[in-house]
């Protein structure tokens, strides 16, 4: 019997898509669940959720259990073989208005961040402290255990665990099982032509490159690109019918950010356009406003799906939680998938966060990558990439750049790393000054207080 550990059970919605996966697979069924959190009202709700859901879909095998608080962490951890992340530290409130609000005083926009820009370094660094705290316990009371982590900014964070810990990580996100979809979502009569399509996906996380694609064995980028250059030049001289802020213009196409990019440098990426609208200094400019209705971008949409989450929470929690027939369908995460193949030794592939232990040589060996990795009971193993194209590897490059002196910063615990970090953001760069985005980041570190360690 395997013993699961979810830390950050509080985030019921996801816990039933991981563990409810887990209570659908024969391999995992019997396993024991053990449910942590900080917070105790969200923790005994999520627990009488699965409860739930463990007798409706799964006979009641599943042995589910809960604590609660730091005190109790070791004993959450003890003898789990997966522990299962989905922390957000600090939350919308104090530090997600921090990453926005203190920001924006400067004239500088965001759309989501948490991945990138100033809102995905400081987010990496009041989370990465807690995640580490978590590698100590770890280390001690499941050594054996493979942590598998859905915390953005994924890809600092995960390479913090694999290159100061001796935690066994790989970083699991959502975004590679659709971009296909995505994509094609765009051009429905290409969809409908074709009956199977098959891709290759490699890069980084939030921005790996679709780079290969094809329909029924038929390369079909070329019918998409023709059909891109069209739809973009069409949608970009649309008049906006909303106005451009918190919400998008439901007139125009979500994916222009992308397309775009797809046309300029060849290749589609896995993350979405309000996304990758920040991790590049094309989009979001003082001096251009009108690109934001252009590419209908829309600023701000973190803090409003916040605010909507919030707002819904009450009616959303009786269907999920006070929900006696609450059932589960199994969902596209990778998590259940990966612990069955390593249970059964029945080989598995995903889409996971590895460091670059030269699976892509044009791009750096401290950076973690997104590529195929193949998952039996020898656990997870990223496969060989080869080089990226050229642009492809040099636009990954600049978001390396700022990750990796994020990642110094936290290894170190030096404010120039925080300024640099900052200083080599892409997004960061093209709209501020040296000197007002180091009085920015001491801003926001002063803000964030303690939920940042003492950096000198």
């Amino acid at each position: 019997m395997s013993k699961i550990t979810f830390m950050g059970a509080g985030s019921s919605v996801f816990a039933k898509s991981v563990l409810g996966d887990t209570m659908l697979t024969p391999a995992l069924r019997d396993s024991e669940i053990c449910l942590y959190d900080i917070d105790a009202k969200r923790l005994r709700e999520s627990k009488a959720m699965l409860e739930v859901l463990n007798k409706n879909i799964n006979k009641g095998r599943a042995k589910i259990t809960a604590k609660c608080g730091i005190k109790n962490r070791p004993t959450a951890l003890k003898g789990a073989n997966y522990v299962v992340n989905a922390i957000q530290v600090g939350g919308y409130e104090p530090s997600t208005v921090i990453d926005f609000e203190i920001p924006k005083k400067y004239g500088l926009q965001q759309t989501i961040g948490d991945t990138l820009g100033i809102g995905g370094i400081f987010r990496t660094l009041r989370t990465a402290p807690v995640m580490l705290d978590f590698a100590k316990d770890i280390e001690k009371v499941c050594p054996d255990a493979w942590f598998l982590t859905y915390t953005n900014p994924m890809a600092m964070l995960t390479g913090v665990m694999l290159r100061a810990t001796n935690v066994k990580t790989v970083g699991l996100c959502h975004s590679v099982q659709v971009v296909a979809d995505n994509l094609l979502a765009s051009f429905p009569a290409i969809k409908k032509k074709y009956k199977k399509i098959r891709t290759k996906v490699a890069g980084i996380n939030h921005m790996a490159w679709l780079l290969e694609i094809t329909g029924d064995g038929k390369d079909i980028y070329p019918e998409i690109k023709a059909a891109a250059k069209k739809l973009v030049a069409s949608e970009r001289k649309k008049p906006a019918t909303l106005i451009i802020g918190n919400n998008k213009d439901t007139n125009k196409n979500e994916d222009l950010v992308r397309l775009d990019l797809m046309l300029k440098f060849g290749y589609y990426i896995t993350e979405s356009s309000e996304h990758n609208a920040e991790y590049h200094p094309y989009f979001m400019k003082k001096n251009y406003p009108e690109l934001i209705e252009q590419y209908n971008i829309p600023i701000d949409e973190y803090p409003r799906r916040c605010i909507e989450a919030l707002k819904n929470w009450n009616g959303e929690s009786k269907a999920i939680i006070g929900n006696p027939k609450l059932k589960h369908k199994r969902s596209m995460e990778y998590a259940s998938l990966i612990m069955e193949a390593i249970e059964t030794d029945k080989p598995t592939k995903i889409g996971g966060n590895v460091l670059n232990t030269g699976l892509i040589p044009n791009l750096p060996a401290e950076a973690v990558v997104e590529v195929p990795c193949l998952i039996d009971t020898n656990g997870i193993q990223g496969t060989y990439v080869g080089n990226l194209p050229e642009q492809c590897a040099a636009l990954n490059r600049t978001n390396i750049n700022t990750q990796l002196l994020t990642i110094e910063a936290i290894l170190t615990q030096k404010k120039d790393a925080i300024y640099q970090a900052a200083l080599l953001d892409p997004h960061t760069a093209s709209e501020l000054s040296m000197d007002e985005i180091v009085k920015m980041c001491n801003e926001m570190i002063k803000a964030h207080g303690s939920f940042l360690p003492r950096y000198r």
